[in-house]
């Protein structure tokens, strides 16, 4: 992959801890942040694929390290921001990007499978979150990256926790930034639109449709295709790096215009 990225390296010298980064858009985006200079950390229960990311990077002249960790555990969490200060010294960014979803409405869906969702798409962020914010304002800043969803700004059929989750993220997100601007830590959300992913995949397969005929609806919008992991991912790279350096508390919508006709 070439990129500006890579001649610019606009993230050397930087720590980026990315949750969920083992596939998807956390995989493009571990990979795109070490391009960009940045020592990567990935944090996800898929050990084979996360290491992998990280032998690739490593391969390619790049830092990085892989730390096992279900996020929703407090102890685990923990770990793992240890694990990494302690590996590199500090973390300058941090992307919350762990997510899964449920597709059901509220009578359809299991007590268990709400809470899950929350868990992994809310409570996260949240346990992540204070424990990065004391390293970062230790060493005099940093920026912190949500994975929201343009269901967190308008609802979407069968989705209920997952859209209520989506939801807390950007308002979540916009709190933070309030909270945490004095110590000069950035906190904004991406609102992706449908992504190639393995998580959309599986969106079918919950609904009992078609992947071919699901996909091909999802790719209705105004750019008439769905997105790529790598363009999610280089929104998240501009919030990461200094180009960025005056946004805070925003929800950036990345969906091929698939949110421009809602009110």
């Amino acid at each position: 992959m070439t990129t500006d990225a890579n001649s610019k390296k606009v993230l050397a010298g930087k720590v980026a801890l990315i949750t969920g980064g083992a596939s998807g858009i956390g995989r493009a985006s571990a990979l795109l942040f070490a391009e960009a200079g940045a020592a990567v950390v990935v944090v996800d229960l898929k050990q084979q694929a996360g290491q992998w990311i990280v032998e690739e990077i490593v391969r390619n002249g790049g830092k990085a390290m892989f730390e096992r960790a279900d996020v929703t555990r407090a102890d685990e969490c923990e770990r793992a921001v240890q694990r990494t200060v302690s590996e590199f010294g500090g973390i300058h960014v941090l992307f919350n990007n762990a997510g899964i979803i449920r597709r059901a409405s509220v009578v359809e869906l299991s007590e268990e499978d709400w809470d899950r969702v929350m868990a992994v798409n809310v409570k996260s962020i949240f346990l992540m979150s204070r424990l990065v914010v004391p390293v970062m304002a230790k060493s005099g800043g940093g920026t912190i990256i949500n994975m929201a969803s343009g269901w967190g700004l308008a609802g979407g059929p069968r989705a209920a926790v997952y859209c209520a989750s989506k939801g807390a993220v950007v308002l979540l997100t916009k709190a933070m930034a309030l909270d945490h601007g004095a110590q000069n830590i950035r906190v904004n959300c991406i609102c992706p639109g449908d992504t190639d992913t393995g998580m959309l995949r599986q969106e079918a397969v919950q609904l009992g449709e078609r992947e071919d005929r699901f996909l091909s609806e999802s790719a209705r919008r105004p750019l008439g295709r769905i997105g790529r992991p790598e363009e999610i991912a280089q929104a998240a790279l501009y919030l990461a790096s200094q180009a960025a350096s005056f946004v805070t508390g925003t929800a950036l919508v990345v969906d091929g215009g698939g949110l421009a006709g809602s009110p």
